[in-house]
């Protein structure tokens, strides 16, 4: 069963930067390759959402709110998605998680424990 974890979550101020992490354990490379992987986050009281997606290094898509902040990378070698975020803002406080997007672009795997972004002055 593949476990996706999280981590590189933690307090900033407005303006900080953050590096998040995602592990896909469990998960053999030829599976893990093909995939589409994205990073969501779910605010308090809020719907999951879209923030970044990443195939190859020339096609990644980013909603609005994070255009120009964040930069959503991966490693196939590593089995590692991740997601620098930079000039962070109150809105960005969320908990985020990452997962493989599926050919109707839903999350395709259960979802990891994610990890807390919290940006306060």
């Amino acid at each position: 069963q593949v476990q996706l974890v999280e981590s590189g979550g933690g307090l900033v101020q407005p303006g900080g930067s953050l590096r998040l992490s995602c592990a896909a354990s469990r998960m053999i490379t030829s599976v893990f390759n093909p995939n589409v992987w994205a990073w969501y986050r779910q605010a308090p009281g809020k719907e999951r959402e879209l923030v970044a997606s990443v195939w190859t290094d020339s096609a990644r898509n980013y909603a609005d709110s994070v255009k120009g902040r964040f930069t959503i990378s991966r490693d196939n070698a590593w089995k590692k998605v991740y997601l620098q975020m930079t000039d962070l803002k109150l809105e960005d406080t969320a908990v985020y998680y990452c997962n493989a997007l599926s050919t109707t672009n839903a999350p395709k795997y259960t979802w990891g424990q994610g990890t807390q972004v919290t940006v306060s002055p």
